[in-house]
């Protein structure tokens, strides 16, 4: 038997959690934990907010790959995440990248989950779960985007595996469920007109907080004349979500529609600076 060929090929790990508390009315560093090829910087703020910078060191992901994230933003902290960059996630010849989130929000608190872009690339496999539990005046806000290649590079997803999972909970009572799935020939299937009608981009945005229904005039004008993007306002047991979709040629096209109403959102206050370095 071949030596060389027994040994598995090495994979990237890492865990990172970030803990929030308040302190002098800031919020600040509560518990910081770093594993393996997760890490997490703090840039510095000029106001109440922290605002945290995921990092993968491995730079970029592939099949076998397993990252974890974990936030807990304590009561009334307010707390903004996101990425140093684009994730990555490369061809896999075998296996599948593993991505987690969990995020814990209490009372009176409130997380902005903004990570940049993932890109996919052609034969990417990639599975990822987002878990979020509230307390009941907690504030959540959560966008993830998605660009099937990077068009000014010319690159085509033909196929591969997307699948991601979306659980928040208030208060333990489920109050929305997400599960996407593109598996096989992506390039055929994104051409559907109830898929992706041809578009390379894509993303998802989530709010949840009380004032729901006065944002949303705004939000809708903001969307005026977008063909590719669409805004909801739900009830359930009480609680109110906003639920967006968007579809886009490219992912400039995307930001482009994308941070009017991430601005919106958290109150005129722009994307993280990351987002533009």
């Amino acid at each position: 038997m071949n030596k060389a060929a027994s040994i598995a090929p090495q994979r990237a790990w890492g865990k990172g959690r970030l803990v929030a508390k308040t302190a002098l009315g800031q919020s600040r560093i509560a518990e910081l934990y770093q594993e393996g090829c997760a890490k997490i910087r703090l840039p510095k703020t000029f106001d109440a907010s922290m605002e945290a910078v995921l990092i993968n060191s491995s730079g970029g992901l592939t099949g076998g790959d397993r990252i974890v994230w974990e936030v807990a933003a304590g009561a009334g902290t307010d707390v903004t995440v996101t990425t140093q960059a684009c994730e990555k996630i490369y061809k896999a010849s075998a296996d599948t990248v593993a991505v987690a989130t969990r995020i814990e929000v209490a009372a009176g608190a409130r997380v902005d989950w903004l990570p940049q872009e993932t890109i996919l690339f052609d034969h990417a496999s990639l599975s990822r779960s987002l878990d979020v539990e509230l307390a009941a005046d907690a504030t959540f806000l959560a966008v993830e985007a998605v660009l099937l290649g990077r068009k000014a590079m010319g690159e085509v997803v033909h196929a591969g595996l997307f699948r991601d999972r979306w659980r928040v909970r208030v208060e333990g009572k489920l109050l929305h469920a997400d599960n996407l799935a593109l598996s096989g020939e992506i390039a055929s299937l994104g051409q559907r007109r109830a898929v992706l009608d041809g578009a390379s981009a894509f993303a998802t945005l989530l709010y949840v907080g009380p004032d729901c229904e006065p944002l949303l005039p705004r939000l809708r004008s903001l969307l005026d004349g977008e063909a590719g993007a669409g805004i909801s306002h739900f009830q359930v047991d009480g609680r109110d979500k906003l639920v967006a979709r968007f579809v886009a040629p490219d992912g400039f096209a995307l930001r482009k529609i994308l941070i009017p109403i991430i601005s919106h959102l958290r109150k005129q206050k722009t994307v993280p600076k990351v987002w533009v370095l």
